[in-house]
């Protein structure tokens, strides 16, 4: 079973901080924009969709990328999940989620990556198992990854102005 990490204050206000999508403060819900969809291959079931191959799924500013995608659908043809699988990208203006698997629930707006999860914002990087994002609050939860230590939550935060080294 997997523990959250404690996070000293400091180190909330980063995560805090190195999670926040863009738009903060805007009254636009990001859910409620038009979904688009790409593959190699489409396949078509009663219950939503598959895509396999380069296969992605947009909507606003955000990007799910991966090997494979089933999208399932209400009886209203209405999309209301995705599962997508092998390496997975969630990809923001200023952000990039990585893990092996996803689920993206789009009524909750909340999406959960598992797996090996990486979290970058430009230099700012943080690893862990899983990942639950809401793209609605713009709040993360993530849990450590197992290490001879137990289970970790790692990341390097650099404050804003903290030039790069060598510069």
């Amino acid at each position: 079973m997997a523990r959250s990490s404690k996070l000293p204050a400091t180190a909330a206000v980063a995560l805090a901080l190195s999670l926040a999508l863009p738009g903060t403060g805007v009254t636009q819900d990001p859910t409620s924009a038009p979904v688009m969809y790409g593959g190699n291959t489409f396949s078509y079931t009663p219950n939503g969709f598959s895509l396999v191959g380069d296969a992605e799924i947009m909507q606003g500013d955000n990007r799910l990328r991966a090997g494979r995608i089933e999208a399932f659908t209400n009886a209203n043809s209405n999309l209301t999940r995705v599962e997508a699988t092998g390496e997975v990208f969630f990809v923001t203006p200023t952000q990039t989620l990585r893990g092996d698997r996803a689920i993206y629930n789009l009524a909750e707006g909340e999406i959960v990556l598992t797996g090996d999860v990486i979290v970058t914002q430009g230099r700012n990087v943080m690893t862990g198992s899983r990942l639950v994002y809401n793209v609605r609050t713009e709040s993360a939860r993530m849990e450590g990854a197992p290490t001879p230590a137990g289970n970790r939550v790692q990341g390097v935060f650099y404050p804003n102005g903290t030039p790069a080294q060598g510069n």
